[in-house]
């Protein structure tokens, strides 16, 4: 099952082609049985977070992953400095602590480590918080970049739209910030 259509999930895979290194160790936060990097993209490690331990175990992309809910424990059981990366696909709007999360993400990863962020306005809505759901997609964009703009000092923090400009299609959003130095 999948949660955004075959051009939206090439869209994310655009990104993470664009704002990810392609060497190194990447965190794939809230991850399932796919990954989303796209074909021919090869780090040299992707460790998988997520709630079901079976599509973890699915996703050919993970080199190691766990499990763990981000709700009721935010703190990652991850080293400082750890990653050269991070993403998060549709699934920032799930987070009760989306700024505790943050902040833990930014702890794990190595200066200047991109944390990339993408959604659709597709969702669960019994699952998503409340903020989420009483917001249009302009709106997420500029909630998604506040979270990282409070959790930690993230340096070049950008919210694009990647959607197709094809309006049969699902929209992509994404936001981005590396690291501080």
């Amino acid at each position: 099952m999948v949660h955004i259509d075959d051009f939206a999930i090439a869209a994310v895979g655009r990104a993470y082609a664009d704002l990810l290194p392609r060497t190194g160790r990447l965190l794939d936060l809230m991850s399932a049985w796919r990954s989303h990097l796209p074909p021919g993209f090869e780090a040299a490690e992707v460790v998988g977070h997520g709630m079901n331990r079976t599509e973890l175990t699915e996703n050919p992309q993970l080199s190691s992953s766990f499990v763990q809910d981000l709700n009721r424990q935010p703190q990652l059981p991850l080293d400082d400095v750890a990653f050269d990366g991070a993403m998060c696909c549709v699934s920032v709007q799930y987070l009760l602590h989306p700024v505790r999360v943050f902040a833990e993400v930014h702890r794990v990863l190595k200066p200047g480590a991109p944390f990339v962020v993408t959604f659709s306005n597709r969702c669960f809505p019994t699952k998503a918080v409340a903020v989420w759901q009483a917001l249009d997609d302009a709106q997420h964009l500029d909630l998604v970049r506040r979270y990282f703009e409070t959790a930690a000092p993230w340096a070049e923090v950008h919210a694009e739209d990647r959607s197709l400009p094809d309006p049969d299609t699902n929209p992509l959003y994404c936001v981005w910030g590396r690291k501080a130095d």
